[in-house]
């Protein structure tokens, strides 16, 4: 068959073929374009819900921070007793109470405990004083929570048993000069109506909802879903934002938005998105940071209802008209430019398929066919030096990871493969030589209980440092090692006993004295053994071993050798 029929046989198989792919191009397309449009709409949402909320909280927020700096309200706060003060103090209180948007105060003093509030309705004017906070009520909690933690500014849902409401409340601590708390004031808003403002605001296709700093849901749609006095509550007990969704991923995923913008809090008007499933449905999530506040806005926005993909279906006409305009124009060129020169590229290609870069001569036309043969030829050339250098880089590299394979990452002495070879060699020279080295087998006293107490992180600190102080306690040419948990082994060669000894020794109480200078004073038990030509490396570990629990037994830090074949191991 011709090279002609095989190319309109090419052509018409690219026309089917492309007829399929232009719808699997036209879904991409479409879910792309909807996506990055959606990424836009969503970082749009947020900043605007963010704004609507803080067009509503900053007024009151700064009414209450002006309230609490009242002299008269913090005159009275230090004597509460003083009838004077305490008309003054109620009369600025109303006054802030009509300029309010919900018409709404409350004010908690310090000294006595007692909760003053007033609504929009002045239900209770003239007795002001509703009751006095007990420490011991659950109820009452958030007071001497957020007078503890001296939080100047709050924001929180509660509801007050007392007072029979449920409101978004503001709570601003009251200093005096000294900058003590003597008090706590404050304003409510309406849920129900604020939910109604600013979250429920019956956009098809559009959620949106508020968390706290912790990922507590203060604000959303569904009252069943809003943590309630979050600052009272445990971690593990809240209401947090994960609950919204069923898949783990979505969860991970959305707090882990909430600790990058954390992480970005200095850097205002930060948006992050991603896509999430909430009731079986795939929404686009954008979270934003509210450093005003101190919550996280979220907005979930369903794309298949804001836009759905039959809104491009004119793509399509346009896509496959593209494309069959393509195909036509690919068909003639092939006719007419490179049907002659591709036979010897053909065959140049085969023989860089062999591994051969001695290429004949190519043909090379003034047209796209020869410029593609001339890069081709330059190509299998640099392809050619390419492989050469990458045989040089993997054989470096297989040697770098054989070394590295050998060395225990934590500490950088030699790890148990490492260890295992050396001991080989050594018994290996021992038996040429007839010569006998030493083998230090010692583990950190009570390293559990350092971990359980201090935790892992000072755990692989105290390994790094005995690793430190165990190579400078020995000969430059010996090698120490982390046989694995808390042990190490370090092998002496030449040595003889009472070198094996005395390095043994000296091992124990550098690492006593060095690590009572970092405050967090280690011991170590030491056994060794003085290994003769002949030992295999199982009986050399035994011993050794052996040695190190006698050292252990014997009330730990302390030092214990062995040197005879069936030895009875003494103390050093």
């Amino acid at each position: 068959m011709s090279l002609k029929t095989r190319f309109l046989g090419l052509a018409a198989c690219l026309i089917i073929v492309a007829s399929l792919a232009s719808w699997l191009a036209y879904r991409e397309l479409s879910e792309s374009i909807i996506e990055r449009w959606g990424q836009q709409v969503a970082e749009i949402q947020v900043r605007y819900d963010s704004a609507r909320l803080l067009q509503s909280l900053e007024r009151e927020i700064g009414l209450a921070r002006q309230m609490a700096s009242s002299s008269a309200l913090i005159n009275w706060a230090a004597n509460p007793d003083n009838a004077a003060l305490e008309s003054e103090a109620i009369r600025q209180m109303e006054s802030f109470r009509t300029n309010f948007r919900d018409n709404t105060y409350f004010v908690a003093l310090l000294n006595n405990r007692h909760y003053y509030y007033n609504n929009a309705e002045n239900d209770f004017a003239g007795s002001q004083f509703r009751y006095v906070l007990d420490e011991d009520k659950p109820d009452d909690a958030w007071f001497f929570q957020l007078v503890e933690e001296g939080r100047d500014f709050h924001l929180n849902v509660n509801p007050d048993p007392e007072l029979g409401v449920t409101k978004l409340w503001i709570d601003v601590l009251m200093r005096n000069e000294a900058g003590e708390v003597v008090g706590m004031v404050g304003t409510g808003l309406s849920l129900d109506a604020f939910l109604q403002d600013i979250v429920d605001i019956g956009q098809e296709g559009i959620t949106t909802l508020f968390v706290d700093y912790n990922g507590a849901i203060q604000l959303y749609r569904d009252r069943n879903y809003i943590d309630f006095a979050s600052i009272i509550k445990p971690e593990g007990q809240k209401n947090t934002v994960d609950l919204l969704f069923d898949d783990p991923q979505d969860k991970q995923q959305i707090l882990g938005m909430l600790q990058l913008l954390k992480k970005r809090s200095d850097q205002a008007g930060q948006v992050e998105s991603g896509f999430v499933t909430v009731d079986g449905k795939e929404h686009l999530a954008g979270v934003a940071f509210l450093p005003a506040i101190g919550w996280f806005e979220i907005t979930l926005l369903d794309l298949n209802t804001l836009v759905p993909s039959s809104y491009l279906w004119p793509l399509v006409g346009v896509f496959l008209g593209t494309l069959l305009f393509t195909l036509v124009l690919f068909h003639l060129i092939i006719q007419s430019r490179i049907l002659k020169p591709i036979m010897g590229l053909e065959h140049a290609v085969e023989k860089v398929r062999e591994g051969s870069f001695e290429l004949p001569r190519l043909d090379k036309p003034d047209n796209e066919i020869g410029w593609l043969a001339d890069h081709f030829e330059k190509m299998a050339h640099n392809l050619g030096h390419s492989t050469r250098e990458l045989e040089e880089k993997v054989a470096q590299r297989t040697e770098e990871l054989n070394r590295l394979a050998r060395i225990d990452p934590l500490t950088g002495l030699k790890n148990r493969r490492g260890l295992d070879e050396v001991l080989d060699e050594e018994i290996q020279r021992a038996r040429r030589q007839e010569t006998g080295f030493g083998v230090i087998w010692l583990d950190i006293d009570h390293f559990k209980h350092i971990n359980d107490n201090l935790g892992h992180q000072a755990g692989d600190q105290i390994l790094c440092r005995v690793a430190l102080w165990l190579k400078a306690g020995v000969r430059p040419y010996d090698y120490p090692g982390r046989w694995g948990g808390d042990e190490f082994v370090v092998l002496l060669s030449p040595c003889d006993p009472g070198t094996l000894s005395r390095i043994a020794r000296r091992i124990r109480e550098s690492v006593e004295q060095e690590s009572h200078k970092t405050g967090t004073t280690v011991t170590v038990s030491v056994g060794g053994y003085h290994a003769k030509p002949g030992d295999s490396s199982d009986t050399i570990l035994h011993y050794a071993d052996r040695a190190l629990y006698q050292a252990k037994g014997e009330g730990r830090n302390r030092v214990c050798i062995t040197t005879s074949e069936d030895p009875e191991i003494n103390p050093a």
